[in-house]
């Protein structure tokens, strides 16, 4: 018997058939799609696989009219013919089927419910590809990739299906415990929101008491930080299944126009947020055995303060939030170097404002190498504007306006600034187009300081950046979920 099919369905184009698997032996190729699994439509990758861990399923694919079809049935893999001629039937028991897709999430992206004030999304200036101005919120993507979601779109079936599949560890945007001060930073749309509860943080955290929940707090100055700050780290802390909590400061671009005034934090804010934390972190890891508090790089920077040791970001579990990722780049050392080169070379290392002084006096033994003359050159951004100081912001656009054609043999841009798995920027600037217009080999940096001497001297080729697939390559091909988050 075929089984009863639920009506609404998502098609999830399928990639890749594995060899030998029960997929291809029943007939599936790549641009086929899946419909439904035991007559149930699927949503995402996570629900494919929740269905078959149930043990017997029953796979519908259909395939374009286009496409001739030639079953061949082995096993107990049985093929049946669904009423349309492009639509069969394939069965597996405790076996995966062999499918990769095009897209993890085949019902599109679940969009935010927030206008945040400091939402980075309302500051992109115009012009860039399409993905870059999505404001997702998808938990799913918080679970297969780490991105950090607010909790205050989720439904009832989605606070649910968390809990049932234990879609755990999620990473949840906290900002603060208060909920008024939590509103009024983020204000929520109200026709947004599927479920008010879902808005009450304190509320979520505690009724996700089995998933475990790695934390940000996005600080703005004299709005969530002093005071605040603490109380919102005393809940925290007493919530067992929080594992962390990342501090990172807002982030501005010079594009706000129609947007509340806000400002970067000064010298002093940002030590203030140093000192807070070191209070926390020193008591929680003598009582916990972890520090559990982890403030970004660019709040040690401003501060003025030293980086903590490699020991103390204990794994760099937030590496990707730019919480650790200087020294994590540290890390590595320098090889052995060569007493000269046999022929001169100058090297531009361009990088963003904030790490330009840091990376000068890590690359300070490769200027005892005879022949090799190394300048570290702060870019400013021409994209985003001058208070935006991130090295992985920086632009074609910005290459172009700081660096003259043919001044050096060799730019070296950060990894950080490539788009996941390309040699594309964020505006789409390739690193052979920039070489071109520069008149000079243009190659990715490092990710430690290790590789990028040995990328400098031409021993290899960059690793690319020390993080992998993330939820922006997702939203690359990704559609939208306009039905549940309109």
């Amino acid at each position: 018997m075929f089984p009863q099919l639920s009506e609404e369905v998502f098609p999830a184009p399928i990639k890749s058939v594995e060899a030998g698997s029960a997929a291809e032996r029943a007939g599936v190729r790549p641009g086929d799609q899946l419909l439904r699994v035991n007559g149930q439509s699927v949503t995402d990758v996570l629900a494919y696989r929740h269905l078959l861990s149930q043990g017997k399923a029953a796979l519908e694919i259909s395939r374009p009219a286009a496409v001739p079809f030639f079953a061949t049935p082995q096993d107990h893999h049985t093929i049946k013919m669904g009423e349309a001629a492009q639509t069969f039937f394939f069965e597996v028991e405790w076996e995966d089927p062999g499918l990769e897709f095009e897209e993890v999430l085949f019902d599109g992206i679940k969009k935010c419910a927030n206008k945040c004030d400091f939402c980075y999304v309302h500051q992109m200036p115009r012009g860039f590809r399409k993905s870059l101005y999505i404001m997702d919120d998808d938990y799913r993507l918080s679970f297969l990739y780490g991105s950090f979601v607010t909790l205050t779109n989720l439904t009832e079936g989605d606070i649910n299906r968390i809990l049932d599949e234990n879609l755990s560890p999620l990473y949840v945007s906290v900002h603060s415990s208060n909920q008024a001060l939590r509103q009024d930073m983020m204000k929520w749309w109200k026709l947004k929101v599927k479920d008010q509860q879902a808005t009450q943080i304190t509320g979520m955290i505690e009724r996700l008491s089995s998933i475990d929940l790695y934390t940000q707090i996005v600080l703005l100055p004299q709005r969530n930080d002093g005071e605040n700050f603490d109380e919102t780290l005393e809940y925290l802390t007493s919530r067992p299944n929080v594992i962390s909590a990342a501090v990172v400061p807002i982030g501005l671009t010079d594009h706000r126009k129609n947007l509340p005034d806000v400002r970067p934090f000064n010298k002093e804010e940002a030590k203030d947020v140093i000192k807070r934390a070191n209070i926390w972190r020193k008591k929680l890891l003598a009582e916990r055995g972890t520090r559990f508090i982890f403030p970004s790089d660019e709040f040690y920077l401003l501060a003025g303060e030293p980086l903590p040791t490699e020991e103390e970001y204990e794994g760099f579990p937030m590496l990707e939030n730019g919480v650790g990722m200087i020294r994590d780049f540290l890390t590595e050392g320098m090889p052995a170097l060569p007493e000269r080169l046999p022929t001169p070379k100058k090297v531009i290392l361009g990088t963003g404002l904030l790490f330009a002084e840091s990376l000068d006096l890590a690359v300070e033994p490769l200027r005892a190498i005879e022949g090799l003359e190394i300048e570290v050159r702060a870019i400013e951004n021409q994209t985003f504007g001058k208070v935006t100081t991130v090295a992985g912001l920086l632009t074609g656009r910005c290459f172009r306006a700081a660096v003259k054609t043919g001044e050096a043999d060799l730019l070296i841009v950060p990894p950080t600034t490539l788009r996941y798995g390309t040699e594309l920027m964020i505006d789409n600037t390739s690193l052979s187009e920039l070489a071109h217009t520069l008149g000079m080999p243009v190659k990715s940096g490092g990710s430690t300081l290790g590789e990028l001497a040995r990328v400098i001297l031409g021993d290899v080729v960059s690793s690319g950046p020390q993080f992998g697939m993330s939820a922006h390559a997702v939203k690359e091909n990704s559609k939208i979920d306009g039905s549940s988050q309109a």
